[in-house]
């Protein structure tokens, strides 16, 4: 009866001679040699454990492709019996088994044979190896070649490189070695197939299941197929391919070898202590497919390209750190550019007769400008002469990375045989046919019709939705808003505290505590963002899943940029501008007077409130990548714990029961992955002219969070869907934008929240050695008292008398215009344009012309791809014809050498 659901499930076709071995002849097994001439009695003795290792069926033969879990409990039993009986019907065979630790779980076991394998794999066109590569086939080649074995010969006698891992610590993967070419069952005699085990990989065997799992049908009707609608409706708790046993062993890897792929990938790419070594690339693309290979190649790109944009970082953090005595400056070279800022420092520290206006309205005391000497050295660290050099730099360096990248792309697809895979046309989602299945059209790829959504209808949710992301920025700006009531509201309060150390450092308080408020709003609005963001994208009904990941990942972007950036930019270019100045200060809501600038300048600020958010959210991070899940599956193992079956029967669990323990991989991918990345990649570049040692953070981080997520992928999450890709997909372009991003917003913080252009100003026009060259260190002498305004303190009413001063440029108090500007702010603030225009279009020709000399592929894999493609052919041909010769000789029949 199909509606009865048994537990148990036994098809005795399905028990056939199918031989079957674990693919070990890919690992490091010191045994191999003795284990090939094993007499057929002990491998049949291996059954049992074979089976109860959780990788085969219990006839210890057919390997495990596939898991499905459904409960005993629910009522879609109907389905799951259809949707199974046309499984069997399209050639995989079934095995059910009931969970350890819960009667209500069962399994279903999915083997691939060999035939159904072949057929797909031809279905699918599946490229497989069919010939080892002639790498030298001419005189030239040959010359090279032998250049370089006598340069390899010369390296043997150098040092080792410690990054990279030993040859014999990991596999020879022989398709990496071979030609390829669509699989065809007519021609199966090309194929190199020296074991039908191991000829289509454990990745590709449940790349070709869960295909199959896709395009079979459940009920009658045209869109009543496929497991992820299965899982939708609750027929299936899960789906995935099984892990290929333990991640750990008894014995050391290096006198045992490697147990399996998953045990080799965490003893060479997941413990901590392979945090220097390159990523075994080629063996992380074998267990976990090409999408996952190439995001933890680009993410060890990024990671590699860091590391001199990091130093240079660190040396302009140290170079202000050694100028920050003007008396301390030796460098000729560097003379000019580092007394532009160091002098500065200098004089504020000196000045013990300077008295600075009030900063706040009732609680503050007039101050010496030379109490403010610690604020002005600590700017000094990231405002110094390199700057400048370093905006540029950063700003070539993300271009180059980006190029380089493509180049890198290029070379993985061809050593990972992606070159000619084109995408398979995707399925429609489920909730854009319920929605639209009134309406059809023929798509013109398949030709079939397909439910179709009116223009119309597309625009006017699209503009809903736009609609939404607006009303959510909106939303981040009222927050930022907020945060800035409370710097003005805690001004006063901190300015009047009790503690000396508050009261004295009070705007450091007022700095600190809004920094950390406004991460934690930023942290608690994510949440919300989430949920907007799947909200407005299922609003849109998208065509297909990756259009469906395509726009929640670039309103996810949308909504986390201005979060984490929105109070960043407010520093940057809103904080002191619009403040007034003493005896006529703007003020919020008539009440709150406007936050001005600490008399050393705002960039202090920009680099806690950047600092502070970098660490945290990069901590944060860390704990939900990979804490949370630690805590999750350990929770799991504690309420098995307390059923006490296995602790008192001591049962080992099968692997597919251990990996339905483990945590399945997030619901969108690595979206969450790669969002982390681009949105550190914005700290990076967007604001690193006011925080050179973002790239060194960065770094430290990305080399934290390679180990994290491979330890996460190896040991917290059950196996994925091997995915194939050829790119990052939508990321590359978000990283374009923020790379243009970054050279504006650098050359806005250079120009207007740096001093770097006041002071060039006053050194060309209003200083000492005006009209004489700049060369001493005497030209900028007297800038700090340039760029102070005076004020009359009688003004105020408070009961001061005498003079202060205050950051500006307007004429003093005895002027015929007191307190209007001066021609040198018109001076200054020209300049200041005129930098951010030629900086940018400096910049950006850079950019351009860097793109242009950088071509996307390297010329010498243009040459191997087309010297390939022709010896394919040839190969090809060849091959046919020695089959048909071999069949006539076999036949007694005459041959002849020419093609028949």
């Amino acid at each position: 009866d199909a509606g009865k659901d048994k537990d148990t499930y036994t098809d005795d076709s399905e028990h056939g001679n199918y031989d079957a071995r674990t693919d070990q002849s890919l690992l490091i097994q010191n045994k191999l040699t003795r284990q090939k001439t094993e007499p057929r009695t002990k491998s049949s003795l291996k059954t049992d454990a074979m089976a109860s290792s959780g990788l085969f069926f219990k006839d210890g033969k057919k390997r495990i492709d596939y898991i499905l879990v459904y409960k005993k409990s629910s009522p879609q039993v109907e389905k799951r019996s259809t949707f199974e009986k046309n499984l069997r019907a399209e050639g995989l065979m079934l095995e059910r088994e009931p969970a350890v630790t819960n009667s209500d779980i069962m399994f279903v076991k999915i083997h691939c044979p060999w035939e159904t394998l072949c057929k797909y794999a031809e279905r699918m066109n599946i490229r497989m190896p069919f010939r080892k590569k002639c790498y030298y086939t001419d005189w030239r080649s040959k010359t090279v070649g032998s250049l370089q074995r006598n340069m390899r010969e010369l390296k043997s006698w150098l040092p080792r490189n410690p990054m990279k891992l030993d040859k014999e610590a990991l596999p020879d993967l022989e398709e990496t070695d071979c030609y390829t070419a669509p699989f065809s069952r007519a021609r199966i005699h090309h194929f190199t197939i020296n074991n039908k085990d191991s000829f289509f990989s454990n990745s590709t065997r449940s790349r070709i299941v869960h295909h199959m799992l896709q395009r079979t049908k459940y009920e009658d009707g045209k869109s009543k197929m496929g497991i992820n609608r299965l899982l939708n409706n609750g027929t299936y708790e899960a789906a995935f391919p099984p892990h290929e046993g333990s991640h750990k062993s008894r014995h050391p890897i290096k006198t045992h070898g490697a147990q399996n792929h998953r045990h080799l990938l965490y003893e060479r790419w997941a413990r901590w202590g392979m945090w220097y070594k390159y990523q075994p690339l080629d063996l992380i693309r074998r267990y976990f497919g090409e999408k996952i290979g190439l995001y933890f190649a680009w993410l060890g790109w990024y990671t590699g390209m860091l590391i001199p944009a990091a130093l240079v970082g660190l040396f302009v953090f140290l170079y202000g750190l050694f100028t920050m005595d003007s008396s301390q400056v030796r460098l000729k070279a560097f003379y000019n550019l580092c007394f532009l800022v160091s002098c500065g420092s200098k004089e504020i520290c000196e000045a013990n007769e300077t008295i600075m206006c009030p900063m706040c309205e009732r609680n503050c005391t007039l101050q010496k400008l030379n109490e403010s000497c610690i604020y002005a050295k600590v700017t000094h660290l990231f405002d110094n002469g390199g700057t400048v050099f370093f905006a540029i730099f950063m700003a070539i360096w993300a271009t180059v990375f980006l190029e380089f990248w493509k180049r890198r792309r290029a070379v993985l697809t061809y050593d990972w045989d992606l070159i000619d895979w084109e995408d398979e046309e995707e399925e429609l989602r489920p909730q854009f046919e319920a929605k639209y299945s009134q309406v059809e059209r023929v798509n013109p790829i398949t030709g079939k019709p397909e439910p179709f959504q009116p223009f119309p209808d597309k625009l006017s949710r699209l503009m809903v939705s736009v609609s939404g992301i607006f009303f959510m920025i909106s939303l981040v700006l009222t927050a930022v808003f907020a945060v800035v009531v409370y710097r003005l509201v805690a001004m006063e309060q901190f300015a009047s505290f009790k503690w000396y150390f508050i009261k004295k450092y009070w705007q450091f308080a007022t700095s600190g505590t809004g920094v950390c408020i406004n991460f934690m709003i930023i942290m608690s609005l994510n949440v919300v963002y989430e949920k907007v963001a799947y909200l407005l994208t299922d609003l849109e009904h998208p065509r297909t899943e990756s259009e469906w990941e395509n726009s929640f990942a670039l309103k996810m972007f949308l909504f986390q940029f201005v979060n984490l950036n929105s109070s960043i930019f407010y520093i940057a270019f809103f904080l002191g501008r619009f403040a007034g100045r003493p005896g006529k200060y703007n003020k919020l809501f008539n009440r709150w007077r406007l936050e001005e600038c600490h008399p050393s300048g705002c960039l202090i600020d920009l680099c806690l409130q950047m600092g502070v958010i970098m660490v945290l959210k990069q901590m944060w991070n860390n704990f939900m990548e990979l804490g949370y899940p630690l805590l999750q599956n350990w929770w799991s193992r504690r309420k098995m714990k307390r059923g006490g079956q296995l602790m008192e029967q001591k049962i080992s669990l099968p692997q597919w029961e251990k990996d339905w323990n483990l945590q399945p991989m997030n619901l969108h991918g690595l979206m969450d992955e790669y969002l982390e990345m681009v949105l550190q990649f914005g700290f990076t570049t967007i604001f690193v002219a006011a925080f050179p040692l973002a790239p060194l953070l960065a770094l430290l981080n990305n080399i934290i969070e390679i180990r994290l997520d491979a330890y996460k992928f190896v040991t917290q999450w059950r196996r994925p869907m091997p995915a194939r890709a050829t790119d990052i997909g939508i990321w590359y372009g978000i990283l374009e934008g923020i790379g243009v991003l970054a050279v504006i917003t650098n050359a806005f913080v250079i120009a207007i929240t740096s001093d770097y252009i006041p002071r060039f100003v006053y050194a060309y026009k209003y200083g000492p050695c005006t009209d004489q060259g700049y060369r001493q260190e005497k030209c900028l002498k007297g800038y700090v008292n340039s760029s102070l305004s005076i004020f009359d303190l009688s003004e105020l009413g408070m009961g001061y008398t005498g003079y202060c001063r205050y950051r500006d440029y307007r004429a003093p108090p005895w002027s015929s215009t007191p307190y209007e500007f001066t021609l040198q702010f018109w001076h200054v603030l020209a300049a200041r344009l005129a930098f951010i225009i030629v900086f940018e279009h400096l910049v950006f020709g850079i950019k351009s012309f860097i793109a242009y000399l950088i071509p996307d592929m390297p010329k010498d894999l243009c040459d191997r791809m087309r010297r390939e493609k022709y010896l394919v052919q040839e190969m090809m041909y060849e091959a046919e014809l020695e089959h048909l010769q071999r069949e006539r000789k076999k036949n007694g029949k005459q041959y002849h050498h020419e093609w028949p």
